[in-house]
């Protein structure tokens, strides 16, 4: 998060009281797991609502879900047509970027509008493992990702030791990881991508434990309240990729087919 500083010794929070070290670091990751719950519930309704609420009846085969999913305004755009799911990847990617870079110069709603419209383009485009993978393996998934997130993340704020090094080697890590994706486009082979699935749980494993030190440590440089609110949502925009990444890659490993 370089556009803030991890100098100074107090921070502002919404209501302008300052606080201690200590006090804000609390007050600042509350705000961080608020927003990032927020967005986590907008992702799933957002991706239920994609396929349509009736296409999760477990009843239903993948073939009837996919038919009902098409019948969404939203599904068409999905299942329906090719360059209409690309145009939404690239949309998402495009946002995640731009939020990522311009957050320090956007206002507070327009911070909170774009990190809640990722939230929705990602439900979107991710709403096909409503089609692909059973439900119960969803919740599993789900609820393992929790667990080890909220472990991780619980380390990250408790340890004394410096996490920095296993964050730098997480993120050489994570360019491994994407340039072998890459290659198993071309290659297709189920073993790779288990493979990469189990590094790429590890790797976001040692990210959430790094990013939510980094993120405790975090003060203001300016002190100001919309600062305060925008490096709130950019830390939970962190923490959600994180977790996000983590869910996917763990739903690729122990995910059962919906039939």
């Amino acid at each position: 998060m370089n556009d803030y500083s991890y100098r100074g010794k107090t921070i502002v929070t919404e209501r302008g009281t300052m606080h201690s070290d200590a006090d804000a670091a609390q007050r600042f990751m509350a705000n961080v797991y608020l927003w990032m719950t927020g967005a986590l519930v907008v992702t799933g309704l957002a991706a239920i609502l994609t396929v349509g609420p009736a296409a999760l009846n477990p009843a239903y085969t993948q073939e009837q879900a996919v038919q009902i999913a098409l019948g969404t305004a939203i599904g068409r755009l999905v299942f329906g047509s090719k360059v209409g799911y690309i145009v939404l990847i690239v949309a998402e990617l495009a946002l995640v970027f731009f939020l990522a870079a311009r957050i320090r110069q956007m206002s507070k709603p327009a911070a909170m509008a774009a990190f809640f419209a990722f939230a929705t383009l990602n439900g979107i485009t991710l709403s096909s493992i409503f089609l692909v993978y059973s439900l119960p393996s969803i919740g599993t998934a789900f609820f393992i990702s929790a667990g080890m997130f909220g472990g991780m993340s619980l380390y990250g704020t408790l340890t004394k030791r410096d996490l920095s090094k296993m964050g730098n080697i997480c993120g050489m890590a994570l360019w491994g990881i994407i340039i072998s994706c890459v290659v198993n486009m071309f290659l297709r082979s189920p073993g790779f991508s288990y493979a990469i699935s189990i590094l790429t749980v590890v790797v976001f494993t040692g990210l959430t434990a790094y990013d939510t030190q980094k993120l405790k440590r975090l003060q203001l440089a300016d002190g100001s309240t919309d600062s305060y609110a925008k490096a709130s949502i950019f830390g939970a925009l962190t923490l959600y990729l994180d977790f996000i990444n983590m869910f996917l890659a763990l739903l690729r490993i122990f995910g059962r087919s919906r039939n």
